[in-house]
């Protein structure tokens, strides 16, 4: 591809983006920091070809095309836009912004720039996860009528475990529901082709009162100093929620960043009227099939036994275990083809800045219901 690349964010996500996008042979122009002292060091870890110094400085080079935000929460909404003004696309990292007023306004933003956004929901794009996709929209497992899984983690298990995302000034007003349910959301959303219309929800703060080192602390990593000051915590840690979806679809979701022993178990079933399915992210490279009169089965990662659709997602012969990594490949692989073909009012088939949107609109629905304790519809 001929479209050329600037990630913003050098942390743990920010490093995943570059790897991706050097493995469909796009060209990372330079990188940039939260300072050039640790930007300048990460360019030479990574061997790029540019330390950026500030935004204005990145969004000034010409010979970037696309953008790549990978920064906390509260800099998507100004780093979006400054970009798109300048004639870049974006690639944000989820989600879009702070709250469903900052995502309109980027959605928009977008259309009267005549850019393209997307955002990195990127647990579509699993090959296992394409493959459901199109077993459901074949028709394979009948009418979808339950879903139910979890997203559970533990990296926020200890009061002493601390990241930006536990600031609200950074990461917003909520936490478990916006960083990894909207993951769940998005992708039983897209699965299943049908949108939430209703919700009940339960949010808690299961650690309520946290140790905020006194030096930087990367995303899943141990603080460097012991020194810390105590903080009252007011985000979730944990959450179930009761779900109605169009045409009578029914389901449950529970989140936790506190449940020992998940790195990453994000987990869902889809059961319809003639079968169900089932898979778990701790072991991507399998889907599980239930049926009533016949034998379960388990479909094993293998191309030649997908669907056409889901083949392509694919990259690695059966027998080959494909993993976290490789959804971004795949996600900028499709971003990128788009961008490259020129003709921005086709049908988009990644994560767009709509999609962030209403992921972000979902979640002001989500503490609504909490807060007042009732269902709430999602128009």
């Amino acid at each position: 591809m001929n479209l050329r690349a600037a990630v913003v964010g050098v942390g743990f996500v920010g490093r995943a983006h570059v790897e991706s996008l050097r493995r469909q042979g796009i060209s990372v122009q330079g990188i940039l920091g939260n300072s050039l002292l640790r930007t300048q060091e990460t360019c030479r870890a990574l061997n790029l070809p540019r330390a950026y110094s500030s935004i204005e400085e990145l969004l000034g080079d010409s010979s970037v095309d696309i953008v790549h935000l990978c920064t906390p929460n509260h800099l998507h909404l100004p780093h979006a836009q400054a970009a798109l003004r300048a004639g870049k696309h974006v690639m944000c990292e989820k989600p879009l912004a702070m709250d469903a007023v900052e995502t309109a306004a980027l959605v928009q933003e977008a259309q009267t720039c005549g850019r393209v956004g997307g955002v990195t929901y990127n647990q579509r794009y699993y090959p296992l996860c394409q493959e459901a996709h199109a077993l459901v929209r074949s028709g394979a497992i009948g009418e979808p009528r339950l879903v139910h899984g979890t997203f559970l983690q533990d990296w926020l298990l200890y009061p002493s475990d601390w990241n930006w995302r536990l600031e609200a000034s950074q990461g917003g007003s909520m936490r478990a529901v916006s960083d990894i349910g909207t993951h769940w959301l998005d992708l039983i959303m897209w699965i299943t082709g049908r949108s939430v219309v209703e919700v009940c929800a339960d949010l808690a703060t299961v650690v309520p009162v946290r140790r905020r080192p006194l030096g930087r602390v990367e995303t899943f990593q141990k603080a460097q100093s012991d020194a810390f000051e105590e903080v009252n915590m007011t985000s979730d840690d944990y959450a179930s929620i009761l779900l109605h979806f169009e045409g009578g679809l029914r389901g449950v979701m529970t989140v936790s960043q506190v449940s020992a022993g998940r790195k990453n178990r994000f987990w869902f079933e889809v059961d319809g009227s003639e079968g169900s399915l089932s898979w778990n992210a701790e072991e991507p490279n399998v889907l599980w099939l239930g049926s009533r009169n016949e034998p379960n089965r388990i479909l094993l990662k293998n191309p030649a036994l997908m669907s056409p659709e889901a083949r392509g997602y694919a990259a690695y012969p059966g027998g080959h275990a494909e993993g976290y990594p490789d959804t971004f490949a795949q996600l900028f692989k499709d971003f990128y083809a788009y961008i490259e073909a020129g003709n921005f009012k086709a049908e988009r088939t990644f994560p767009t800045f709509e999609t962030g949107h209403v992921e972000v609109a979902l979640c002001d629905v989500i503490a609504a219901s909490a807060r007042e304790r009732r269902w709430v519809s999602f128009p």
